[in-house]
């Protein structure tokens, strides 16, 4: 599976400066770095930690969302968040779009749950008028979305940063076997993919049912896997967007 070649950057305690590290190191600081919660986010419906993680090496600031803080939700299973925060990350990666920030299940403070590297956004940015344009990185993102069936993809979830890129974060209702895409992205419905994301979607159907499906098995429930894999049977098929379903809700609310 294809992977990002930097995470963002971190900072040498030792050195007190910043440099971009490997995706390899900071997979690994996220891991077995020591976690001290400096905050919570208020804002989060689930218990959302900001917190500082570091080694002897590197340093960084980082999201733990632990899985006993987790609100019960009626279509999801209770305590599952995490695991599907982290499987969205597998299929981010595989994508090789760096969409999701690295992403670990690990021990923390509170117990187990999901630890997410903390994106520093460009606050010059009006995630308004972000959201209505079709900067490329938000179509990667829209297809991403349809591919694991994200049921809440608000205008907040959208993190750019001053390289231009712009990563997707809270993905804990994803996943799920029954039909549930919510998003603000849907500037693309209808419209016909892309070489690129067609060759995407291929490989990721390749994935599934090799490396990918075998982790992804370890965080969802069979039949979720499964569904996944169906999902992008039918966008290879149709060779389109999703349009939104007269079904359900097709914005999250609210909104942002």
């Amino acid at each position: 599976m294809p992977a990002p070649e930097r995470a963002p950057a971190l900072t040498e305690p030792s050195a007190g400066e910043t440099r971009s590290v490997d995706l390899g190191r900071a997979l690994a600081l996220l891991r077995d770095g020591e976690i001290t919660v400096e905050a919570r986010l208020v804002d989060a419906s689930n218990a959302t930690l900001y917190c500082l993680i570091e080694d002897a090496d590197l340093r960084a600031a980082c999201v733990y969302k632990p899985t006993q803080g987790e609100r019960p939700l009626w279509d999801f299973p209770d305590g599952t968040l995490a695991y599907r925060e982290v499987a969205a990350y597998l299929v981010s990666v595989a994508t090789g779009w760096d969409v999701v920030p690295p992403t670990v299940l690990r021990d923390g403070p509170f117990g187990p749950g999901m630890v997410q590297l903390w994106i520093d956004v460009d606050g010059t940015v009006d995630l308004g008028a972000l959201v209505q344009s079709d900067h490329p990185a938000l179509r990667r993102m829209a297809l991403l979305d349809a591919v694991v069936n994200n049921a809440d993809r608000k205008g907040g979830h959208l993190l750019p940063v001053e390289s231009g890129h712009v990563f997707g974060v809270d993905h804990g209702v994803c996943f799920s076997a029954e039909p549930k895409l919510r998003t603000v992205l849907w500037g693309w419905r209808g419209l016909s993919f892309h070489p690129e994301e067609v060759t995407v979607l291929r490989s990721l159907r390749a994935d599934l049912t090799g490396p990918l499906g075998e982790a992804l098995v370890a965080l969802l429930d069979p039949a979720e896997v499964v569904a996944t894999l169906h999902r992008v049977d039918d966008l290879l098929h149709h060779g389109v967007f999703p349009q939104p379903s007269p079904d359900w809700p097709a914005v999250p609310w609210p909104p942002f």
